[in-house]
């Protein structure tokens, strides 16, 4: 079936940002136009209520407004940050969760357990349809929130919930409460660093369990900065510090997120000083920006993994041979030396060399270019005349795609063009709604540092970014078996079976590995990006 959640995933590489301005804004009253406010580059979001926002520039705007339970040191290690205390008992199925006092949303309400409860109820109620719902279903009570069409003809056609509440959520007092998993599992305080475990004021609901009319427009959250106005869409979300908060505190006033519909305009106003950090430089000005920056051009890990996803649910790309010869039509390394000038790897695994359990070459032959084969492959499983590529415009993917398609063209001697989308929500949108789009340039950053999140939420029956409708059942078994298991070493064997699985099907082809390459102007230092391809807003600072 296909997921319901939109792409954190492919907003992995589309979360660049580009303008649609030309330049930085001219209100007097923005904060980022004053001498202690940042302007930061990122593409318009699909939604901004934390239970629904999944990609990545959703994820860089919720970074400022809420404060996580829960983060990672430099190991990869979860460590508490809204939360004070998680302990576990009954063999990683029962969690507590004590959240640190005083904390306030930026309304003046006291964050309460109650605050995590409500929002987590709300994200996995299946009717509200929200994409990071899936998030919440090892939490017993999910299965009743979203219970499944016998006749399996799809969600729209599932009965309605009888409850809109996880029974494994209990309350114990106003700063503590219990997670009752419906089976173990061992790296959960991992799982609840992700945004959709924010939690949600009052204020959010105008009755329970119902969204407030205008909420997503101008959030409430519990982090250190506080949204000025409302969202503008396709122009800019602008927040400033909150006096309130009790965490660590940042070193900026404040965040203008300048939402570009194009990655030139933005690299232009980021050398023309008018823009302070994008976080990715675009591929046209890759040759180019260490020239225009210097020690301003910046590179560091991350977990971004790109690939081209088939939409299974045609007939022409239903054959697993058809994919594998287009998978070895593919030149790689070519295509990561000559288009990204060295700033991507060749990605020849379907996780990322930043987790446990990778294995470099784990897709075997079919990742290695080898176009004689390919045609030979191609011709005897009757792949389409014609092969087309989507990719969305705002993150600047062009060149990438367009090369691609020359190889495919030149190995396996059929047609192959590149269809343009403007903006990844818009193709989102046509994902989640199984339009024929042909394939899809698509891309994840983690969510959490585990082998897992590389393949349950891809390629799960139920996965939430499952876009091309490929279903294993052996898979989706040795995905829940390494979940279940009762260390991460058993964990990550029945993964690695699990990524097997996906070697021999190629619902996608892998195609790189990211790294965050970015650019700061000359009035910002200790400009960071991690591993989740996001700035680091608690050391930015300005330059007086």
């Amino acid at each position: 079936m296909l997921g319901k959640r939109p792409w954190k995933m492919a907003a992995a590489t589309a979360a660049i940002s580009l303008l649609v301005a030309g330049c930085a804004g001219s209100d007097s009253e923005d904060p980022a136009l004053s001498a202690n406010a940042v302007v930061i580059s990122i593409a318009e979001p699909q939604h901004l209520l934390p239970t629904n926002a999944t990609d990545s520039s959703s994820a860089q705007v919720l970074s400022s407004l809420f404060y996580p339970l829960v983060s990672f040191d430099a190991e990869k290690k979860p460590v508490e940050v809204a939360a004070e205390k998680i302990s576990v008992a009954k063999g990683n199925k029962v969690w507590t969760i004590k959240i640190k006092p005083g904390f306030t949303f930026h309304n003046g309400e006291p964050v309460t357990a109650q605050n995590y409860i409500d929002a987590w109820n709300y994200g996995a109620y299946g009717p509200n349809a929200q994409s990071g719902g899936y998030f919440f279903d090892r939490i017993e009570g999910y299965a009743d929130l979203n219970p499944i069409d016998p006749d399996k003809d799809g969600p729209e056609k599932a009965p309605k919930p009888t409850t809109n509440v996880l029974s494994g959520l209990k309350k114990v007092d106003d700063l503590t409460f219990t997670v009752t998993l419906s089976a173990p599992f061992a790296s959960f305080k991992s799982v609840i660093a992700y945004s959709v475990f924010h939690p949600l004021p009052n204020a959010a609901f105008s009755s329970p369990g119902v969204i407030a009319k205008g909420f997503e427009e101008k959030l409430i959250g519990n982090g250190p900065f506080k949204m000025k106005g409302k969202w503008e869409h396709d122009d800019k979300i602008v927040v400033e510090k909150y006096s309130d908060f009790k965490g660590v505190v940042p070193k900026i006033d404040g965040v203008t997120w300048k939402i570009y519909g194009d990655q030139m305009a933005a690299y232009a106003d980021l050398v023309s000083g008018n823009l302070d950090v994008q976080t990715t430089i675009p591929t046209d000005a890759l040759a180019n920006a260490p020239a225009d920056l210097g020690e301003r051009y910046l590179k560091s890990e991350n977990s971004v993994f790109e690939f081209i996803g088939f939409p299974t649910f045609l007939e022409q790309y239903k054959s697993a041979d058809v994919r594998k010869a287009i998978s070895m039509a593919i030149n790689r390394d070519e295509i990561a030396s000559q288009v990204f000038l060295g700033s991507r790897t060749a990605a020849k695994s379907f996780v990322s060399p930043v987790v446990s359990g990778y294995r470099e070459g784990s897709c075997g032959e079919a990742c290695d270019y080898n176009p004689t084969k390919a045609r030979d492959l191609y011709r005897e499983a009757k792949g389409p005349a014609e092969i087309k590529i989507t990719y969305n415009v705002d993150g600047g993917h062009k060149s990438w795609v367009d090369a691609t398609c020359n190889q495919i063209r030149a190995a396996l001697q059929v047609k192959c063009i590149g269809e343009q989308e403007p903006k990844f929500a818009v193709m989102q949108d046509k994902l989640q709604a199984k339009q024929d789009i042909g394939l899809i340039r698509l891309g994840w950053i983690m969510d959490y540092p585990l082998m897992e999140n590389y393949l349950n939420p891809l390629y799960g029956t139920n996965g939430g970014s499952n876009y091309y409708g490929w279903s294993n059942t052996t898979f989706d078994s040795l995905v829940k078996q390494g979940s279940q298991a009762a260390t991460p070493e058993q964990s990550i064997k029945k993964w690695q079976q699990a990524e097997n699985i996906l070697a021999e099907e190629m619902p996608v082809i892998p195609l790189r590995y990211g790294q965050n390459v970015f650019g700061h102007s000359e009035r910002v230092a200790n400009v960071e990006m991690d591993l989740f391809s996001k700035v680091n807003l608690y050391e930015i600072e300005t330059i007086a």
